[in-house]
């Protein structure tokens, strides 16, 4: 269950759009302190002091039993005994470690950062988006409280300068028109902000209302002196000037963007007077659009997840398979991760295509249907089922029998994502990538040419031939600048972390991943974000320890050894805390492990499932085999080689792009190693 927390008006928490009960307001201050707190601890002694003015003798005992309460509330299905993992005890207190956009006002602050970054025509929607977080003052509640009154006032103003920021841009896209009402509602709560009169007053006298303007600039000379008793700053006089003197500076950019952008509203105010509102084109040209939009950015992608399925479902209620095969087929977005970003919606999907394809008569237009199951292909990636493969396959089938360029793309797609039924077939989808990269720049389909490269970068990082991936990871730099996809160089900076963890640079490698993590916050991809970043971490921690063994010299026992002369470089330390994602059941072992319950460990490995069929594949059996040689347990390493055999010649985990923990050949050897010794590789502790 996730669970998402506000504070961005009264404090709540809700799963899956369902409010959580919280019950009484101690409940929901310590909640919100918290949250404060941004994932640190917070002493029970300061909880005590931040909920009572004169606290009771049981004030300790109340504070405990809120924290229990809260608990059951956000994890209702966890076992009585087992750690809790979003609200947990560490050392004198607790801490709230919910997922970096699980809290409304850190999803806020990132989306504010994000689009001080961004060009203009980007950085409207991500503004727009961090402002409709807003439901009232934040921390609404706890107005009064010394614990929340300095995270109150600091968001509140980052509130204002988004605002205002809201409104520059506009300006900058020449919106003048669209500035102005809210920069209305802005100054009569908040008179004294001299940059949003001023802004109005542009924003005016850029709408021929150069009357107008002046009265908001006398409005603002008024209001300083009657409620601050000051002359407006030199940027207000200098306004007032250069409107009196008519300056040519003040005229709206004549520049491309803000003639696009006028171009934009005046097209889709047309439109919106043309098309009639139910009209099934309408629909079919809202696809378009959130296809696009799903490659703008962070806060595009997730919208066109939003409303993907809305779109699906108002097709599907015009009773037409042909128009629902279209509205399901349009939404062509090149896909690189194998782990969907919502398998809820994924489900859905592929459920609406099968019925679109069931419905459809057998002489149903072929274009069509091959789009139905390249979608059915992309949306069941990691899956075993085999209904993904085979409908991989008819989509590449029809496609290729058709000649038609954009529809083979969107089927090798779809064929990448169900390249993964083993380990070792990085070889094939580098033949994948090839394809998509010629036959993408042949025919100018510019985001296939993106998914082309990055497929191959992936590739041959697993082959280890990085001057190749290289010259893939900079081509994709290259096409994101010139077409704006910034979602790119997201898979490009974690690529070049991998290359400092590949070449034995574990301390650039960590500061290399930490900042590329940072990319993630806001860029809509939580199955690729989830977990990543402490994977990556463990993975470098652990591929440093081999290398540490590996150069203690002679009467080391192995990996997972104990070496009487002290080489043995101890157990990799795990912080359950972090947000470990999908990956918590193989990081549960190295938990048990570096907390000595070697028993535990072992039964938590052989409780693994298999690995999911995708770019994590062969990582994820490493780390079985790692853990498998502490434990000594030969079930798990006879395993562990079966799977990573075909891929003895591949870097484990590069072919993710993202992570690496060494060569698999190195894995097999100790392995192999291991299971030649008549008795278990690592004595008992």
């Amino acid at each position: 269950m996730r669970v998402a927390f506000g504070v961005l008006g009264p404090t709540v928490a809700e799963s899956d759009g369902r409010a959580l009960a919280l019950k009484g307001p101690r409940h929901r201050a310590v909640l919100a302190r918290l949250v404060v707190a941004r994932r640190r601890v917070v002493p029970v002694t300061h909880l005590v002091g931040d909920l009572w003015t004169d606290p009771p003798p049981g004030a300790v005992g109340a504070v405990q039993t809120f924290v229990a309460a809260l608990r059951r509330v956000l994890e209702p299905d966890r076992p009585s005994r087992a750690p809790a993992r979003l609200l947990v005890t560490d050392g004198p207190g607790y801490a709230l470690r919910p997922e970096p956009d699980a809290v409304d006002a850190w999803c806020f602050e990132t989306a504010v950062g994000a689009a001080a970054r961004l060009p203009a025509t980007q950085a409207l929607p991500r503004l727009e988006e961090a402002l409709a977080l807003w439901r009232g003052p934040a921390y609404a509640e706890f107005e009064e409280e010394d614990w929340a009154r300095g995270e109150r006032s600091r968001l509140a103003e980052l509130r204002l300068q988004a605002v205002e920021r809201r409104a520059r841009t506009q300006l900058d896209l020449g919106l003048a028109a669209e500035a102005v009402p809210d920069l209305d509602v802005h100054l009569a709560a908040h008179p004294w902000r001299e940059d949003a009169w001023r802004l109005l007053a542009l924003a005016l006298y850029r709408q021929d209302r150069q009357g107008d303007a002046l009265g908001v600039l006398r409005r603002a000379r008024a209001v300083l002196a009657d409620q601050l008793g000051v002359d407006p700053g030199p940027r207000l006089r200098r306004l007032e000037a250069d409107i009196l003197a008519q300056d040519p500076g003040l005229d709206p950019p004549a520049g491309p963007t803000a003639t696009a952008a006028r171009l934009w509203t005046r097209t889709a105010a047309a439109y919106d007077r043309t098309v009639a509102a139910g009209a099934r084109a309408r629909l079919e040209t809202t696809v378009s659009l959130i296809r696009n939009l799903a490659v703008t950015g962070g806060g595009g992608l997730a919208a066109a997840r939003q409303h993907r399925m809305e779109a699906v479902a108002a097709a599907e209620e015009f009773g037409d398979p042909d128009l629902t095969a279209r509205v399901i087929g349009a939404y062509d977005v090149p896909a690189i991760w194998t782990r969907s970003d919502d398998p809820e919606l994924a489900r859905r999907i592929v459920e609406a295509a099968e019925r679109a394809l069931a419905a459809s008569p057998g002489d149903a237009h072929e274009a069509a249907r091959c789009r139905l199951l390249a979608t059915i292909a992309l949306e069941t990636r990691g899956s075993r089922a085999p209904r993904g493969p085979q409908a991989a396959r008819e989509a590449e089938e029809i496609a290729r029998r058709l000649d038609d360029p954009a529809l083979l793309a969107f089927a090798l797609n779809g064929v990448f994502m169900q390249s993964f039924t083993r380990a070792g077939l990085a070889p094939r989808r580098d033949e994948i990538g090839a394809e998509l990269v010629e036959l993408a720049a042949r025919h100018d389909l510019v985001t296939y040419e993106v998914l082309g490269h990055l497929i191959r970068l992936q590739a041959r990082g697993a082959l280890a031939d990085f001057a190749t991936a290289d010259r893939h990871a900079a081509a994709v730099d290259r096409l994101a600048e010139r077409h704006e996809l910034p979602l790119a160089g997201v898979f490009t900076q974690w690529y070049r972390a991998l290359r400092l963890a590949a070449s034995g640079q574990p301390a650039g490698a960590e500061t290399a991943y930490r900042d590329a993590a940072a990319l993630l916050d806001g860029a809509g991809m939580p199955g690729l974000e989830r977990g990543l970043l402490p994977l990556a971490l463990l993975c470098l921690r652990v591929q440093h320890r081999r290398r540490t063994w590996s150069d203690t010299g002679p009467g080391d026992t192995g990996p997972g050894g104990s070496d009487p002369g002290g080489s043995d470089p101890g157990p990799v330390e795990i912080d359950l805390g972090a947000d470990w994602g999908p990956y918590r059941p193989w990081v549960m072992p190295f938990a048990l492990l570096a907390s000595g319950r070697r028993a535990a460990a072992r039964a938590a490995l052989r409780a693994l499932p298999e690995p999911p069929r995708d770019l994590m594949y062969e990582a994820c059996c490493c780390l079985e085999a790692v853990v498998a040689l502490e434990v000594g347990d030969r079930d798990v390493l006879e395993r562990a080689r079966t799977r990573l055999l075909p891929a003895a010649g591949e870097l484990a985990g590069a072919g993710s792009g993202l992570i690496t923990l060494g060569p698999v050949e190195d894995h097999l050897a100790d392995i192999t190693t291991a299971l030649r010794a008549p008795t278990s590789p690592v004595p008992p502790r």
